[in-house]
Protein backbone atom coordinates (compact mmCIF):
# COMPACT_ATOMS: atom_id res chain seq x y z
CA UNK A 1 0.00 0.00 0.00
CA UNK A 2 2.89 2.24 0.51
CA UNK A 3 3.22 2.89 -3.43
CA UNK A 4 -0.26 3.70 -3.49
CA UNK A 5 0.19 6.26 -0.69
CA UNK A 6 3.28 7.70 -2.29
CA UNK A 7 1.25 8.17 -5.25
CA UNK A 8 -2.08 9.90 -4.08
CA UNK A 9 0.36 12.12 -1.93
CA UNK A 10 1.58 13.70 -5.51
CA UNK A 11 -1.78 14.58 -6.36
CA UNK A 12 -2.08 18.41 -6.61
CA UNK A 13 -5.35 19.53 -7.32
CA UNK A 14 -9.05 17.81 -6.74
CA UNK A 15 -9.35 17.17 -10.46
CA UNK A 16 -5.62 15.20 -10.17
CA UNK A 17 -7.41 13.09 -8.14
CA UNK A 18 -10.56 12.37 -9.62
CA UNK A 19 -8.88 11.20 -12.72
CA UNK A 20 -6.27 9.03 -11.15
CA UNK A 21 -9.46 7.25 -8.84
CA UNK A 22 -11.02 7.14 -12.51
CA UNK A 23 -8.04 5.36 -14.00
CA UNK A 24 -7.48 3.08 -10.82
CA UNK A 25 -11.22 1.83 -9.20
CA UNK A 26 -13.98 0.39 -11.68
CA UNK A 27 -17.21 2.58 -11.60
CA UNK A 28 -18.75 -0.32 -8.99
CA UNK A 29 -15.63 0.63 -6.67
CA UNK A 30 -15.34 4.46 -7.23
CA UNK A 31 -18.98 4.15 -5.90
CA UNK A 32 -18.34 2.11 -3.36
CA UNK A 33 -15.72 4.76 -1.93
CA UNK A 34 -18.27 7.45 -2.39
CA UNK A 35 -20.81 6.00 -0.58
CA UNK A 36 -18.59 5.19 2.37
CA UNK A 37 -17.43 8.30 2.49
CA UNK A 38 -21.29 10.11 2.63
CA UNK A 39 -21.75 7.94 5.00
CA UNK A 40 -18.89 9.02 6.92
CA UNK A 41 -20.24 13.00 6.61
CA UNK A 42 -23.82 11.74 7.74
CA UNK A 43 -22.35 9.98 10.51
CA UNK A 44 -20.36 13.06 11.74
CA UNK A 45 -22.32 15.85 11.02
CA UNK A 46 -25.69 14.43 11.77
CA UNK A 47 -27.65 12.39 13.69
CA UNK A 48 -29.36 9.95 11.79
CA UNK A 49 -30.19 6.53 12.07
CA UNK A 50 -28.43 3.85 10.24
CA UNK A 51 -31.90 3.07 9.28
CA UNK A 52 -32.14 6.68 7.65
CA UNK A 53 -28.74 6.95 6.45
CA UNK A 54 -29.33 3.27 4.83
CA UNK A 55 -33.12 4.98 2.92
CA UNK A 56 -30.95 7.83 2.10
CA UNK A 57 -27.94 6.15 0.49
CA UNK A 58 -28.90 2.94 -0.16
CA UNK A 59 -25.91 1.43 1.60
CA UNK A 60 -26.78 -0.97 3.39
CA UNK A 61 -26.77 -1.31 7.59
CA UNK A 62 -24.12 -3.51 7.40
CA UNK A 63 -21.99 -1.19 6.01
CA UNK A 64 -22.92 1.94 8.03
CA UNK A 65 -21.78 0.22 10.51
CA UNK A 66 -18.31 -0.96 9.51
CA UNK A 67 -17.93 2.75 9.05
CA UNK A 68 -19.36 3.85 12.07
CA UNK A 69 -17.03 1.74 13.57
CA UNK A 70 -13.97 2.86 11.87
CA UNK A 71 -14.98 6.27 12.17
CA UNK A 72 -15.37 5.76 16.65
CA UNK A 73 -13.17 2.71 17.51
CA UNK A 74 -10.56 1.93 15.18
CA UNK A 75 -7.48 3.40 15.62
CA UNK A 76 -6.62 4.26 12.14
CA UNK A 77 -8.74 7.35 12.53
CA UNK A 78 -8.38 8.05 8.56
CA UNK A 79 -12.28 9.42 8.50
CA UNK A 80 -11.75 11.70 11.24
CA UNK A 81 -8.77 13.07 9.93
CA UNK A 82 -10.19 14.27 6.86
CA UNK A 83 -13.51 14.78 8.64
CA UNK A 84 -11.56 17.25 11.22
CA UNK A 85 -9.59 19.09 7.99
CA UNK A 86 -12.55 20.13 5.88
CA UNK A 87 -14.64 21.31 8.92
CA UNK A 88 -10.96 23.58 9.71
CA UNK A 89 -11.25 24.60 6.52
CA UNK A 90 -15.22 25.60 6.10
CA UNK A 91 -14.36 27.87 9.23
Amino acid sequence: MNGLTEALIRLETPEEMRRFLVDLCTPAELRALSERWQVARLLAETDMSYRDISAETGVSTTTIGRVARFLKDEPHQGYRIVLDRIKTQDH
